[in-house]
């Protein structure tokens, strides 16, 4: 377990009585990176970010917050910090800059001579500055899930910890929180983002884990959770061996499919228009010719035969 990572969990795991929520995870999550904590709903997550933030004590194992082992480590470590889980909880009588002045100051690290200004330039980041005078009762459900991204951000954090961001955001609000996690990691801060939306994951993050059932099913960058291939030939046809000695002519590594052929396409491979005009010169009648790379949806349903819709 390396000290040199944001986030590094060695068998961490959490029972409620006989059953295990979390069993032996081991989890490293690289400094600087926005990592993405996946799995369906009831996969565990939430209670790793509880027990990551010193929540909840673990059953066994160890985890560790930005070197410090947690929770022991949590009066140092927290400060630096940001988090948002199992969404925002507010004052609803009060506007949201109130709201937030309120949380600022019940931060005993937060300065107060510069509150005024941070809570501004909070809202300012996340797009409330227009409703920052109207109380929260008022707010749409994505309104109030980016004030609680507001909240993590009013001081700077080495370490951004968030659990379904986007829940209850429409599709600009969606973007403006992709933006914004992007915008935090080009200034250095790590951000933990756990969710149940792979597409969402893969368009955010540069590195990812994979959870399900209270295990870790596979870690690593988005590349190697693809299973570390890159674009395939997905060429139908009902010609698969002519196809197959075509592209081998070609330099490519063609396998019979039940419609047609795949292969693999290197960095140095010709473009699909090239490989297209040389099938037709071959002979090989082509139905469709198409580039595909795997998602990590498919990576998901390889490594654990399920989909996300699968109850937990």
């Amino acid at each position: 377990m390396s000290d040199a990572a944001a986030i590094a969990t060695s068998g961490l795991t959490k029972r409620f009585r006989s059953r295990a929520v979390v069993d032996g995870l081991d989890l490293e999550v690289p400094r600087g990176s926005v990592f993405g904590f996946l799995g369906p709903n009831g996969s565990g997550k939430t209670t790793t970010i509880r027990m990551l933030l010193g929540l909840v004590a673990p059953s066994a194992g160890e985890a560790r917050v930005l070197g410090e082992r947690m929770p022991d480590g949590g009066a140092s470590v927290l400060p630096r910090v940001g988090a948002l889980v199992e969404g925002p909880a507010f004052a609803p009588y009060l506007s949201g800059t109130a709201n937030l002045v309120r949380r600022d100051t019940a931060d005993r690290y937060a300065p107060g001579e510069t509150r005024a200004r941070r809570v501004e330039a909070a809202l300012e980041r996340v797009g409330l500055s227009h409703a920052a005078a109207k109380r929260v009762r008022a707010y749409s459900l994505g309104m109030k899930q980016r004030l609680g991204i507001a909240g993590a951000l009013l001081t700077d954090r080495e370490l951004l910890v968030l659990d379904e961001p986007t829940n209850g955001l429409d599709p600009q609000g969606t973007r403006e929180v992709r933006n914004l996690v992007r915008s935090l990691a080009a200034g250095g801060t790590t951000v933990f983002v756990s969710s149940h939306l792979l597409a969402e994951i893969e368009q955010m993050c540069t590195h990812a884990a994979i959870m399900r059932a209270g295990r870790l099913v596979a870690q690593g960058s988005l590349d190697e959770l693809r299973g570390g291939s890159g674009p395939r030939l997905v060429v139908e046809t009902p010609d698969a061996s002519l196809a197959v000695a075509v592209l081998a002519g070609l330099g490519l590594g063609a396998e019979p499919t039940a419609d047609g052929v795949e292969a693999p396409l290197s960095p140095g491979a010709p473009q699909p228009e090239v490989l297209t005009a040389a099938l037709v010169r071959g002979d090989v009648r082509v139905r469709g010719l198409a580039v595909r790379s795997s998602s990590l949806e498919e990576r998901f349903v390889e490594l654990t035969g399920e989909g996300f819709d699968v109850e937990q």
